[in-house]
Order: structure tokens, then C-alpha cells, then sequence
């Protein structure tokens, strides 16, 4: 199951972000993630049995190249033991989808020059590279 994330979700997402050595403490979790429901952004989870098994932030924002605004994931996490299940990919086509409810025209994400398995994943799930970073139509290309 893929939804947006709840602050019930905090104390599972603590130990998914401790994983990638990001430490916080879950009430202050839970409390950022009731403030990213209110402004331009969204936090999806996936969820199997347990705790989530991963996550995608994405935040969106207006740009002067383009009428549509442009959705940026800023964070995408899965569990090592979930990685290769097609959870990844599963909360890319989530995020999509709500970038286009938002009204959003591409989806960009940036990564580290370091990371080719991540390089490979993004092109896999429709990403193009654009400099430092990948980008993605949302709408359907004729």
C-alpha cells in the first residue's frame, strides 16, 4: 500500500531514516510531517506489514521556464531488505500521480554524481538526466 504519510507513521520512519543515518527523534518527526501536509508538499509511504518499508518526500514550486510547476523529490528512501521488490518504483508512480493532482508539469530528481545504482533507477522509472539532476515529463508524450 502506498498513502501519505500520518505522524502515526513516525516511529517506523524513524528507523527507516536511521538506516540511512539520518537520526531523529519520532515526535519531532511526526510533528514535521503534519507541516508538510499544510504547505506545497507531500510525504508517501509504503507500506507492506510493519513499520514502512519506504518513502518519497516530494515538494513542488513555481518556475519562470514553464506554466506548470515543477515537483522535486527531496527524499527517497527504501529499507535495505525491501530494496529490488519494486517499492522504489512503486512510490515514484505514487509521487507522480500527485504531482499531477497538484497541477505540477515535471518531476525532478537531483543525486549524488556517486551514486550509479541510483543514476541506473532513475532512468528505469522514466527519468532523464539534465545536469546534475533527473527529470521527468508528466504528461503523456506523443
Amino acid at each position: 500500500e502506498i498513502r501519505a504519510a500520518t505522524p502515526a507513521e513516525a516511529p517506523g520512519l524513524v528507523t527507516l531514516l536511521a538506516e540511512a543515518g539520518l537520526m531523529v527523534e519520532a515526535r519531532e518527526l511526526a510533528d514535521r510531517l503534519t507541516t508538510l501536509r499544510q504547505g506545497p508538499a507531500t510525504a508517501l509511504v509504503a507500506l507492506q506489514w510493519g513499520p514502512p518499508s519506504g518513502v518519497v518526500l516530494m515538494h513542488w514550486y513555481p518556475v519562470l521556464e514553464a506554466a506548470s510547476p515543477v515537483a522535486q523529490i527531496t527524499m527517497l528512501l527504501v529499507g535495505e531488505e525491501n530494496r529490488r521488490c519494486g517499492i522504489g518504483r512503486l512510490l515514484i508512480k505514487a509521487a507522480a500521480q500527485a504531482a499531477r493532482v497538484a497541477g505540477c508539469g515535471q518531476m525532478e530528481i537531483q543525486t549524488a554524481s556517486a551514486a550509479p545504482s541510483l543514476h541506473a533507477f532513475c532512468r528505469a522509472t522514466g527519468f532523464a538526466e539534465a545536469g546534475p539532476r533527473f527529470v521527468r515529463s508528466l504528461r503523456k508524450q506523443v
